[in-house]
Parts: structure tokens; C-alpha cells; sequence
């Protein structure tokens, strides 16, 4: 039909963004580059998103539920919060380079948004709040969490270059430490 507007794809546009940030870095963010790249007009990004704080929001969002939900799945039935520490960690574990470019990006565009970097900071304490400093089991989880999002992030960046054998190794021993395999003790 001639003049109805075309609907647009949301996650066309955030794969949009997402690879600017990737190939431009977040300064190259700009509705006219995400357009430019999903193939639509400024207006249409703007009707999607608003802002392009809210653009940064919905990129951020999106890959943290990606993530969240293979958390969710390394963890399967155990809810206990050492098990999504350790659900975590394998998920970690199992990115590929691809994922490393991705969250690099994100993390990126993240460090852009003030407001982002308040949510994120109530996630990681949310995400270790449950975790008891003063039981040696929870600190060696907190201790491997860290370790795993130090290794996640230094790869994300490209400041360290190892091989999947060593990427598994590494990550053996950090779901070793956060309890992987032992009786599962109530907290």
C-alpha cells in the first residue's frame, strides 16, 4: 500500500547499533548511523527508541537477557545462589569470540550512560547479595565470580589472548572453586 508506513524491526535496529558500536565505538552511535545501517530513517529510530540513552537502555537490556536466560539454564533447577554464580561462570565459560566482541561493545556503550552504570552496579550487587562473606563456600563463589568477570572482560577487550583449551581450563577451576560437583550444603 503506498504512503502506510512500513513497520520496523526493533532487533534489526539494535543489531544495527550494536555493530557501530563494535566497528565505530559508542561515539559512532547516532540515529542517522543506526538508520544509515538498518536501512531506515532517522525518524524511524527515534519512533522506536526516543533517545538514544534509551537506544544504549534497550541494547543493554537485550543482551543481559540473553545472558540471564543461559545463566538460567547452566543453573537449571538449582536456584541457590552459589548455583547461579556457578551458572554464570559457565555461561561465561561457553561465549565464543563473537560473544566477546558483543559484550565488549555493550560494556562499552554502557560506560557512555551514567544511568546505565548505576543499573549495572545494583545488578552485580544483587547478583552477589545473597552470598554470605562470612561462609568460606560463599566467598570462594564471590571469589570465582570475580575471577570469571576479570577473564571475561580482559578477553572481551582483547588485552589477553588464550586458546578454548586454556578459556575451559581457566574456567574448570573457577566453577571448582564456586562448589561445582560438591553436595550442594543448604546456605
Amino acid at each position: 500500500m503506498a504512503g502506510r508506513p512500513r513497520s520496523i524491526d526493533r532487533d534489526k535496529v539494535l543489531d544495527a547499533a550494536e555493530s557501530i558500536v563494535v566497528e565505530s565505538g559508542a561515539a559512532g552511535l547516532s540515529f542517522e548511523a543506526v538508520a544509515r545501517a538498518a536501512g531506515i530513517t532517522k525518524g524511524g529510530v527515534q519512533y522506536c527508541f526516543g533517545t538514544k540513552e534509551n537506544l544504549i537502555r534497550a541494547m543493554i537490556e537485550r543482551w543481559g537477557n540473553g545472558f540471564e536466560a543461559e545463566v538460567t539454564a547452566h543453573a537449571g533447577s538449582d536456584r541457590s545462589p552459589r548455583a547461579i554464580i556457578r551458572g554464570h561462570l559457565a555461561a561465561s565459560r561457553d561465549s565464543d569470540e563473537a560473544e566477546h566482541s558483543r559484550s565488549a561493545a555493550m560494556m562499552t556503550a554502557l560506560l557512555q550512560s551514567p544511568d546505565q552504570v548505576a543499573s549495572t552496579r545494583i545488578w552485580y550487587t544483587q547478583r552477589l547479595a545473597e552470598l554470605d562473606m562470612e561462609n568460606e563456600a560463599d566467598r570462594k563463589a564471590v571469589l570465582a565470580f570475580l575471577a570469571g568477570e576479570g577473564a571475561f572482560l580482559l578477553k572481551a577487550f582483547g588485552l589477553i589472548d588464550l586458546t578454548q583449551a586454556q578459556w575451559a581450563a581457566l574456567f574448570s577451576d573457577m566453577l571448582a572453586l564456586a562448589g561445582e560437583g560438591k553436595d550442594k550444603a543448604p546456605l
